[in-house]
């Protein structure tokens, strides 16, 4: 069977498109949750255009053999992990620009376009992509498409879902179909451009996006403030929320502000209980005006130390703390990234819950993330070289999971459900939607072959 799905392969595709070398498919293998399941694939594809995307997928159910949609890599949830056996497909030659329309306010991509070379291409005629990743730099639009990235912004502007007006996607059986359009509003017929955003390669290959851009926002006013505890921070949170639109609002809890400060000396509080970023691109009077609001919430709510500038170099700075926080704690160990999201007047609660559950199993946690939309980042760290130390960070991802359900939560706020969290879905959907959403799978993927065992 083997050797058949290459020579299938071959007679559709360029020779430099596929390849069974061993350690080229052990590097396409797995995104980054080393700790999610993978196996090894059979064959590695790289269509370099839709036609040759559908070719792919023709052969692949002819022969029955199942497929691995992939972009660079850089998922946090198992999402482009291969099964055993499995084609993987890559995406990354179909890395084109095909357009930015300056006055219709809209770019048309590939997926395999980097986040960073859209807002690049926007930028050069004076508009912005606004979805903004932690990974923008280096991770694709195909996998933020995957699942429906979000990022510091996405508190005034959304997820990536948010800025995708259509999609050119090919289902399982290779047939291609268009959704939405380059229209503002369009309400024909079933939503099937939001379907497929965050479907995590399951239900199509997606190949090409119509992306909403924006005017490009004024220069940032930012704010740091220090909080005694966590319900006082919590508490500016929901004050800010109520009187004002922040483009940026992130929190950070004492292990992690202790982890950055250890790592890159910043004069921060670290007997803080917390940190909060936030940030107005408002400009102008409208900015002051959001700014000087979000210091009342502050000081309001208890906040020991208030920092605040127009400055933008001075802004970035300030910023570095959060931009930090990751790698900040990767320096403890290895890390084991979660992704939780709790209505934002529940933060403190969930807070402090992690910080049970890293006294209860004996691992450190750090926390961090968007407290303007409720989407926090427990990064549970551990000895990799230990298994008990493995086991134990293990649980208490998983009790996590637990704790964003009770509080009235989600498994995932942006990172997707892929191997890592699958089964947990079950758990916050219900067995009435999961039963829909697996109808959904049956009817669009009826073989089952693509992206097998994520998600569902």
């Amino acid at each position: 069977m083997t050797v058949d799905v290459e020579r299938a392969l071959a007679e559709v595709l360029p020779a430099e498109a596929v390849t069974a070398d061993p350690d080229v498919l052990a590097a396409h293998r797995n995104d980054q949750a080393e700790w999610a399941p993978s196996g090894m694939p059979r064959v590695l594809v790289r269509p370099a255009s839709t036609a040759e995307v559908q070719a792919v997928l023709r052969v692949a159910t002819a022969l029955r053999v199942p497929v691995v949609p992939r972009g660079a890599g850089s998922g946090l949830s198992g999402g482009a992990n291969a099964s055993d056996g499995c084609i993987v497909l890559s995406l990354m030659r179909m890395n084109r620009i095909l357009e930015v329309d300056r006055r219709g306010m809209l770019a048309v991509v590939q997926p395999g376009a980097l986040n960073g070379a859209v807002k690049a291409a926007a930028a050069e005629q004076g508009l912005w992509y606004a979805p903004d990743p932690a990974s923008w730099e280096f991770s694709s639009i195909g996998g933020n498409l995957a699942t429906n990235a979000g990022g510091l912004c996405c508190v005034k502007y959304g997820v990536t879902g948010d800025a995708v007006l259509g999609l050119e996607a090919v289902l399982a059986d290779g047939t291609v179909v268009r959704t939405g359009g380059r229209t503002v509003k369009n309400v024909a017929g079933y939503d099937l451009t939001r379907l497929f955003v965050g479907s995590e390669g399951t239900l199509a290959v997606l190949t090409e996006a119509t992306l909403r851009l924006r005017p490009r926002p004024s220069k940032a006013t930012t704010l740091v403030a220090a909080f005694p505890t966590l319900v006082s921070a919590g508490t500016a949170v929901c004050d800010i929320m109520e009187r004002t639109r922040p483009s940026l609002l992130e929190l950070m809890d004492r292990t992690t502000v202790r982890a950055v400060e250890a790592w890159k000396p910043m004069g921060l509080d670290v007997e803080a209980a917390a940190l909060l970023l936030a940030r107005s691109d408002a400009g102008g009077p409208q900015g002051e005006e959001e700014l000087a609001l979000m210091v009342a919430s502050c000081e309001r709510a208890g906040a020991t130390t208030v920092m605040s500038t127009a400055d933008e170099v001075e802004g970035e700075l300030l910023m570095g703390a959060r931009r930090f926080a990751f790698p900040a704690l990767e320096q403890r160990g290895a890390t084991l990234l979660d992704d939780v999201g709790v209505p934002v007047v529940r933060i403190p609660e969930l807070l402090a819950e992690v910080e049970r559950i890293a006294e209860r199993h004996g691992v450190l946690i750090g926390t961090f993330g968007h407290a303007g939309d409720g989407n926090m980042h427990p990064t549970v760290v551990f000895d990799r070289k230990d298994a008990a130390a493995l086991a134990r960070a293990k649980e208490a991802f998983d009790d996590i999971l637990r704790a964003a359900l009770a509080l009235g939560g989600t498994i995932t706020g942006e990172h997707g459900v892929g191997s890592l969290k699958r089964g947990f879905l079950g758990a916050q959907l219900g067995p009435e939607t999961l039963r829909l959403h697996q109808a959904i799978k049956s009817a669009l993927d009826p073989l089952g072959l693509l992206n097998p065992g994520k998600l569902l």
